[in-house]
């Protein structure tokens, strides 16, 4: 069994075969590191390497701008290809590490796509004034932020490891993989919706006892001190309290995966890789040296978040075209910055190696509920801007029923094709809800216009109120 003490070149029948992860050169050679580029981790990555000439299409509609829709369009379809050399080099690095530090190096790497796009988007959030109409929504991305926070663990729960579970299935019949994987992933899943849902459920609980504040200061209560400002003050701050437990957590995991149990990790790894259909045949492909591995991470870092940055850019349009927040956010974002990790997974799966496709779903899951998601809050918290963790209550129910109904299918240790086509369908469900869910300025019932919409008054009463709203918007 290979370990760490392993030669990096291994011959068999006198040909020389390079160790997994090691090319047997060093430097930088370009005629090599194309070629290698091109071969991509697996047969279907390297077909997504014919998406490359919308990156420079996206480019040049980005230089004319005249069509903003086209603009998001080719970048979109630009980030595939580019996420995919971010995964593809990240793997490459990873595999001259120990077995589970290359495993957590690699699901980092395919993370910066998420981390990224969070970050280009909280840049982007500009929360204007309201103006007479009460619209104040223009340049709002916090809530595209949050539903792809949720779509991004949603996307990894449901449709990548259904797909993982459906191919593997397909060719094997049923998989079995190991306990500790499944349950320490899905442990920590709950943990972290625990965390996530505790801002959401404390101002839903709370928003019906908050003062109604009107124009001139008027407000409609005699206990005027629990007004909206200040539970929306107390759901940032609870937010940010929270995202700085969950960092903790997600470091404590990491800790837990590189030192206590490290040898259990360690093992089961190694047990799937002696079980892949074509570990021969990996071993004996070209492979990037780590200079070459550096290299190709810098180019895909680049053309991610100049991609990233066109995409976000254009979002606004792409709203007023039609398509919906929650499932730009939700479905949209997600399925395009993950798209590199899902074959990478699904390839794994239909090699026979689940373990590592459970935790190239699971682990990525993990990543973006403990630390992606709360760390756009903390560096919002730095840049003065209230990004917080209170999610529609309709998204939180989306989340934990996800990740009860994955626990359910991890239960008994094995899977099937049949698992894996219910939750991609449970994936579909999910979109086709989101694609008819209102914006939040509409979903929300916050303040005077939340009373008027939601049924909680009579007409008269609603009338009376929006009169007296104009009248002292008038004054």
């Amino acid at each position: 069994m290979a370990d760490e003490r392993t030669p990096l070149v291994l011959f068999t029948n006198g040909v020389p075969i390079a160790h997994e992860g090691e090319s047997g050169r060093s430097g930088f050679h370009p005629g090599h590191f194309l070629r290698v580029l091109w071969r991509s981790s697996c047969h279907v990555s390297m077909l997504v390497n014919y998406l490359w000439p919308f990156v420079p299409a996206a480019i040049i509609s980005r230089i004319v701008g005249t069509a903003p829709l086209w603009t998001f369009a080719l970048s979109y379809i630009g980030m595939i290809p580019s996420a995919n050399l971010l995964g593809f080099a990240g793997q490459e690095l990873a595999r001259k590490m120990p077995k589970v530090a290359g495993i957590l190096i690699e699901t980092t790497f395919g993370s910066i796509v998420e981390i990224i796009l969070f970050i280009v988007l909280i840049a982007k959030h500009e929360q204007l004034p309201d103006n007479q109409d009460g619209e104040g929504e223009e340049g709002n991305l916090i809530p595209v932020i949050q539903a792809a926070i949720l779509g991004s663990i949603l996307t990894n729960l449901l449709l990548c490891l259904g797909l993982c579970f459906f191919f593997g299935g397909i060719r094997h019949a049923s998989q079995k993989f190991h306990a500790i994987v499944s349950e320490v992933g899905s442990g920590l899943l709950l943990v972290a919706a625990f965390g996530l849902l505790i801002p959401s459920a404390f101002y839903s609980a709370l928003k019906s006892e908050t003062v109604i504040e009107l124009a001139g200061g008027i407000r409609m209560r005699l206990h005027d001190t629990f007004t909206e400002g200040k539970l929306q003050d107390d759901v940032l701050q609870i937010s940010r309290a929270t995202s700085i437990a969950l960092i903790a957590s997600f470091f404590m995991y990491i800790w837990y995966c590189a030192s206590s149990q490290h040898s259990i990790f360690d093992e089961v790894i190694e047990q799937d890789e002696h079980r892949d259909a074509d570990r021969a045949e990996d071993m004996q492909k070209p492979k990037f040296t780590a200079t070459e591995a550096v290299v190709a991470l810098v180019l895909s870092l680049v053309s991610v978040t100049a991609l990233l940055i066109f995409l976000v850019d254009e979002i606004e349009h792409v709203v007023h075209s039609g398509v919906p927040d929650q499932f730009l956010g939700l479905i949209l974002l997600p399925l395009v910055e993950k798209a590199a990790e899902h074959l990478t997974a699904i390839d794994e799966a239909w090699d026979g190696v689940i373990n590592v496709a459970l935790y190239h779903c699971l682990g990525p899951s993990i990543q973006t509920a403990l630390f992606n998601g709360p760390l756009v809050v903390i560096v919002a918290w730095a840049m003065g801007k209230p990004m917080d963790l209170n999610f529609e209550i309709f998204m939180i129910g989306l989340l934990v029923l996800s990740i009860l109904v994955v626990g359910n299918f991890l239960r008994d240790g094995e899977s099937n094709w049949l698992e894996g086509a219910l939750l991609v369908v449970v994936y579909v469900i999910t979109a086709i809800a989101c694609w008819y869910y209102p914006n939040p300025d509409v979903a929300s019932s916050n303040g005077i216009e939340g009373l008027m919409t939601s049924g909680t008054m009579n007409g008269s009463g609603v009338e009376a109120l929006r009169q007296l709203k104009q009248l002292l918007a008038s004054v």
